[in-house]
């Protein structure tokens, strides 16, 4: 009784500490994620994203609301850098739903592009398209 008690001790205290470190391994694979998405590099973000989905298992929803750019979402920081490759890739990942879904400040995507000006961006014409 007492081993079985030992093992499963033991094998709870390695898959916390296993669950850490894999977060902070998610978190570095994340790192320049903005600088990528600044920079408008689509190929380099599809690389980043397909790794990511491939040695975590994370999909970009999983993610997304997790990542801030200078206290913007991705898509919102793509708006803003004109980084339209970028931008369009990250609107044609995410789920239908999850777009129309209000950000960490409580407006969606297509309310805060109206507010700050930029409803003539090419990405929220994509945006339009898929909602």
């Amino acid at each position: 009784m007492l081993k079985i008690v030992k093992t499963s001790v033991a094998i709870a205290a390695t898959s916390l500490f296993m669950s850490g470190a894999a977060q902070a391994d998610v978190a570095e694979a994340l790192q320049n994620i903005c600088t990528i998405v600044k920079a408008d590099d689509k190929g380099e973000l599809r690389k980043k994203m397909k790794r990511v989905q491939s040695d975590y298992r994370l999909k970009l929803q999983d993610y997304y609301s997790g990542i801030s750019c200078g206290g913007n979402s991705l898509i919102r920081t793509a708006m803003l850098s004109d980084a339209v490759e970028a931008g369009t890739l990250l609107v044609k990942k995410m789920p239908k739903s999850d777009l129309s879904t209000p950000e960490q400040d409580g407006k969606t995507v297509i309310a805060w592009a109206t507010e700050n000006g930029l409803n003539a961006s090419p990405i929220m014409n994509v945006l339009n398209d898929r909602i």
